[in-house]
């Protein structure tokens, strides 16, 4: 995953309610990356190199869903190259 990704987890908070968290990859370079085991969900934003920048962790009996939606390479592209693009497909 790369800038702009981001992944959607959705906790049961009781009471019949859920809550929704999200974490995203900030800058360029940075990746989000999603660690499951038998206790707990973790999701973390990773520079290149593979330091943890921040974390998220969830108790995994609680987590009702994970997400992942990766970024749209197209948004990312600079505008000239997005024109070129546009004209070799047209």
């Amino acid at each position: 995953m790369a800038k702009g990704d981001f992944v959607e987890v959705l906790v049961d908070a009781g009471g019949g309610t859920a809550k929704e968290y999200q974490v995203r990859a900030t800058r360029s370079g940075r990746r989000v990356e999603v660690k499951t085991s038998r206790s707990t969900v973790e999701i973390s934003e990773l520079t290149r190199n593979g330091g943890v920048v921040r974390t998220a962790k969830f108790m995994a009996p609680r987590v009702l869903a994970v997400v992942e939606h990766p970024a749209d390479e197209e948004a990312f592209r600079a505008p000239a190259r997005r024109a070129a693009a546009a004209a070799r497909v047209a």
